[in-house]
């Protein structure tokens, strides 16, 4: 019989890639660009969870730092201030 420990990692680790693959469809098929930049989030959490999986907690925590609190606020920033007004329809 397998020891706790290992059933456990095996449950977390694909309950991680389901969240972070069903983050990812959503990131791509969702129309509102800041919702799909959310949804990016989630990924790059997913993949900083992969990376905590294989014992590297440096990439961890580089990957939350750079990418997500970096390089995804520089997206969000770009789509907010380039982003179109909805014009209002006179009825």
């Amino acid at each position: 019989m397998a020891e706790l420990g290992v059933v456990l990692d095996w449950v977390g680790f694909w309950t991680l890639t389901l969240v972070t693959l069903g983050a990812a469809v959503l990131a791509v098929v969702t129309p509102r660009l800041v919702h799909s930049a959310m949804w990016l989030a989630v990924v790059l959490f997913g993949v900083a969870g992969f990376f905590l999986f294989l014992g590297s907690e440096f990439l961890a925590g580089i990957q939350v730092l750079i990418y997500i609190g970096a390089i995804l606020t520089l997206i969000l920033f770009s789509i907010m201030f380039t982003a179109e007004e909805e014009e209002e329809v006179a009825p």
